[in-house]
C-alpha cells in the first residue's frame, strides 16, 4: 500500500495527494492514516510545501464527498427505503433508513463533522447526508472543517516522524490490513443481519 501511494505521489506530486484522498472517501482500503503521514514526510524532506499538502488533501475529501453526496441525493429517501426492501441490500433494512433519517435531521450537522475523523464512516455518512438533502454549503462547510482537522493532525505526525520513517514503515502493511479485515467483517455482520430480518421492523413512535 506505502508503494502504490509513493508511486501516485511521484507521479503526481501534491495533486496526487487530493486524488488519493478523493479516492480514499470510495474506496475505504486506501487508508488516508497511511496518505497523510508520508505527504507530511515528503513535504518535511522539501518535496512539498506543507500547506499545499493540506490544501490538497481537504480539497480531495471534499470531491470525494460530494461523489457520494451525489449518489445519495440521486436515491432519495423513498428508492432507499425500497432498496432496502430487498434481501440483497445488506447495507440497511427499512427500520434502519427511517432512524437514520430521523437522527441525521435532528444531529446532522455534528454527525457530518465528527465521522470525518472515523475510519470507513467518513465515507458512510456523506450518502445520508445526500438523502436528506442537506444544504450542500453547509455539508461542504461541515466536510471540510472535519477533513480539515484530521488531515492537519496526520500531516504532521508524517513531518515529525521524518527521522524515525523505518517506525512508521512498520506499521503501514499490519495497519492496512486490519482495515481490510475491518471492513470484510462489517459487511459479514451486515449480511448476517439482513438475513434474520434484523432492522426490518419499523422502529417505535418517538425513536
Amino acid at each position: 500500500m506505502q508503494e502504490l501511494v509513493a508511486a501516485v505521489m511521484d507521479r503526481l506530486g501534491v495533486v496526487g495527494v487530493g486524488v488519493l484522498i478523493a479516492l480514499e472517501n470510495l474506496v475505504p482500503p486506501i487508508p488516508s492514516e497511511v496518505i497523510l503521514p508520508l505527504a507530511g514526510f515528503r513535504a518535511n524532506s522539501g518535496a512539498y510545501h506543507p500547506v499545499a499538502v493540506w490544501v490538497a488533501a481537504t480539497l480531495g475529501a471534499l470531491v470525494g464527498a460530494w461523489c457520494l453526496y451525489g449518489l445519495g441525493a440521486w436515491l432519495g429517501y423513498d428508492r432507499l427505503k425500497r432498496l432496502s426492501e430487498q434481501r440483497w441490500f445488506i447495507i440497511a433494512g427499512p427500520a434502519d433508513v427511517e432512524r437514520g433519517q430521523q437522527l441525521f435531521e435532528r444531529h446532522g450537522a455534528w454527525i457530518v463533522a465528527g465521522a470525518r475523523c472515523v475510519p470507513v464512516l467518513r465515507s458512510l455518512v456523506s450518502l445520508p447526508a445526500g438523502v436528506v438533502r442537506m444544504p450542500l454549503v453547509k455539508f461542504s462547510s461541515l466536510t471540510m472543517l472535519g477533513a480539515g482537522v484530521w488531515n492537519a493532525v496526520f500531516i504532521a505526525g508524517g513531518w515529525h516522524l521524518a527521522d524515525r520513517w523505518e517506525l512508521f514503515g512498520q506499521y503501514v502493511g499490519p495497519a492496512s490490513i486490519v482495515v481490510i479485515v475491518m471492513i470484510a467483517g462489517a459487511l459479514v455482520w451486515l449480511a448476517v443481519r439482513k438475513h434474520r430480518g434484523d432492522g426490518n421492523a419499523s422502529p417505535r413512535p418517538g425513536q
